[in-house]
């Protein structure tokens, strides 16, 4: 089988595609024919070497395909099935622990950048009904982290305000959550294009960020000075500043991204003042998947798809994604 895997010391010359033996299901696994994965910031960091992994590690955390093997002793699965990866395979509910955060594909193990995966089915859950492969591909680490950031770390509800951040596969899933559940929805970008196709997609108002550097403070005077509900916080230090002079007294904030750096200063008078609360969103579990997809199907949510790219020209993907021109979420396509 084809697979597209790193060698040290990491970077995106350093992508080879090679063929490898394809994998058998052993006990307790499934073996699984990948038709489409999802870049996501975390693989693009694998790749460039930022997050160590093993020499000849398969890339790609995402994947979606159909079942083509069942292990002994693995019920509710069948060949024919369509399968979605779990970013923790090991994480099935309730809190996140270290040691529920291992196995992550791509990083700790091989990844979904392959023709073939046999991995234990606890790596799997069911994909959404009436998806393709190249949408359901792209929830388990962008969807499931916006899903977590705003319904199981938050109480999102109708009538509640959201500001998201850009126009990267977390912050459009937050859009489409958001106005499903209710809410409404503040967005932001540097780019008055991408802000009309956010206004396209629900956004009842939008702020340009590069014309408006105090657009925090643009987030609390649209609500009448009294401030959002939820952040959904993408840029990490360089927008923290922002994100909580637009929150509302006892607002929260879902600190999921660090495109900004991984370290700033705060301003911690306002941050207690208002009361507010941060939580730091590292994805999702098994059950917090499960509860997504539900919701997905009850309302019918479709993710927003950038470009295509072949597994044979992953790098380029990569490079397209540095670029920051793609809005949602950019497909690797992976056919057998």
């Amino acid at each position: 089988m084809k697979v597209a895997a790193l060698k040290k010391p990491g970077g995106l010359d350093n992508i080879v595609i090679e063929e490898r033996d394809r994998p058998e299901p052993g006990p307790g696994e499934l073996l699984v024919k990948v038709m489409a994965s999802s870049l996501n910031y975390h693989d693009y960091v694998v790749a460039l070497g930022g997050i160590p992994a093993e020499d000849g590690r398969i890339l790609m955390s995402d994947g979606a395909g159909q079942v083509v093997a069942v292990g002994d002793g693995v019920p509710g699965w069948s060949a024919g099935d369509a399968a979605l990866s779990v970013f923790f395979p090991n994480w099935h509910d309730g809190r996140g622990f270290d040691r529920n955060r291992l196995g992550v594909p791509g990083e700790h193990a091989d990844g979904f950048a392959a023709e073939y995966v046999a991995a234990p089915a606890s790596s799997f859950t069911k994909a959404p009904k009436d998806f393709s492969m190249a949408e359901a591909a792209t929830l388990p680490c962008a969807a499931l982290t916006a899903w977590r950031g705003l319904f199981v770390a938050a109480d999102c509800k109708p009538g509640d305000v959201v500001l998201v951040q850009g126009s990267g596969g977390v912050s459009i899933f937050a859009l489409q959550f958001a106005k499903a559940a209710g809410a409404t929805v503040i967005a932001t970008s540097s780019s008055d294009e991408k802000l009309e196709r956010l206004t396209a997609l629900g956004a009842d108002h939008v702020i340009n960020y590069k014309d408006n550097p105090k657009w925090g403070r643009a987030a609390l005077e649209w609500t009448g000075g009294r401030g959002v509900d939820h952040v959904v916080e993408i840029g990490g230090p360089g927008t923290l500043t922002q994100s909580i002079h637009a929150c509302r007294s006892g607002a929260h904030i879902a600190l999921i991204g660090v495109l900004t750096g991984v370290s700033g200063e705060v301003p911690t008078a306002l941050f207690f003042s208002k009361n507010l609360v941060m939580t730091g969103i590292t994805v999702g579990s098994h059950a917090d998947q499960r509860a997504m997809i539900a919701a997905i199907e009850a309302n019918d949510i479709k993710p927003v798809l950038d470009q295509h790219f072949p597994l044979d020209n992953l790098a380029d993907a990569f490079r397209h994604q540095a670029a920051q021109k793609h809005f949602g979420k950019i497909i690797i396509d992976i056919p057998g």
